[in-house]
């Protein structure tokens, strides 16, 4: 290498050095990452590592719950106030608001509380809190569930329709939705705003809706490799293989989950673009 500036890599603490940092203990952090307050990133053996921004969090969480004498709840509500102020900070040049950010931001013009949402989704207050700071963590039924909530789609949250169209996607140049769901991969294969969401999935074995969902329109799907399980109104079962095709109304209550041991890839079209 030459003689230039030095390279400066992220500093990475494990749960000891966080916890001593933070002045709690080991057992602390974990409880907290099972609150919500805090989720800290993963080596490649799954070992937990804590960044400085994460310490810093955890810094606030002691101070909250040893100064201020709140619970798990006002905490969360507490760093959550902190956060918009970040936000409107950014520059326009930015990378695009995450998912859960946008989620975050109805929830706010709705006057609605974390508790609340939560309660009314179905899902642990925990999870949606991670879910709004990190865009990750949420099934593809709950994603479905929380756009519906607010009266958008997950097409619209995932930037689909904000670029101009693009008459032709060449194969490897389509662009993703945010990987929310573990194990779900959606690829767009038709650009900005047209009568029909047309994608390209991409299942990891197991991967799942995680539950039923409905909307309005209709939906064509069509296996390109795989197997996948496609479930109607709770009794009508689909086992589709490479080259079978279903079309239904989105009105029926659908779940699916890989039953392939490798990847399933799907063409899913939906119309009109309600998903």
């Amino acid at each position: 290498m030459g003689s230039g500036e030095p390279v400066h890599y992220p500093v990475h603490y494990k749960v000891a050095e966080a916890a001593r940092l933070a002045g709690v203990s080991a057992s602390t952090l974990r409880l907290w990452e099972a609150q919500g307050l805090v989720v800290p990133g993963r080596s490649g053996t799954g070992h937990r590592q804590y960044s400085a921004d994460d310490v810093a969090r955890l810094k606030r969480i002691a101070w909250y719950r040893t100064e201020r004498g709140l619970n798990p709840a006002a905490i969360r509500a507490a760093l959550e106030a902190e956060e918009p102020a970040a936000d409107s900070n950014a520059s326009e040049g930015d990378a695009p608001q995450g998912i859960g950010r946008k989620l975050r931001s109805l929830r706010h013009a709705a006057g609605r509380t974390l508790d609340q949402v939560a309660g009314d989704i179905g899902i642990a207050t925990s999870v949606l809190s991670t879910f709004e700071r990190t865009s990750q963590g949420v099934t593809f039924r709950v994603l479905h569930d929380l756009a519906d909530y607010y009266g958008t789609t997950v097409s619209k949250l995932s930037g689909e329709e904000e670029e101009d169209n693009r008459a032709v996607v060449r194969a490897g140049e389509w662009k993703f939705w945010p990987e929310t769901s573990p194990g779900v991969t959606v690829q767009v294969l038709a650009d900005g705003r047209n009568m029909m969401d047309c994608h390209r999935f991409v299942l990891a074995p197991g991967a799942s809706s995680d539950g039923a969902y409905m909307h309005d329109g209709e939906e064509f799907v069509h296996v390109l490799s795989g197997q996948v399980e496609i479930v109607l109104d709770g009794h009508e079962f689909h086992d589709l293989g490479p080259g079978d095709s279903l079309y239904f109304e989105s009105c029926r209550r659908h779940a699916w989950r890989n039953r392939h041991d490798g990847e399933t890839i799907l063409i899913w079209i939906n119309t009109p673009p309600t998903f």
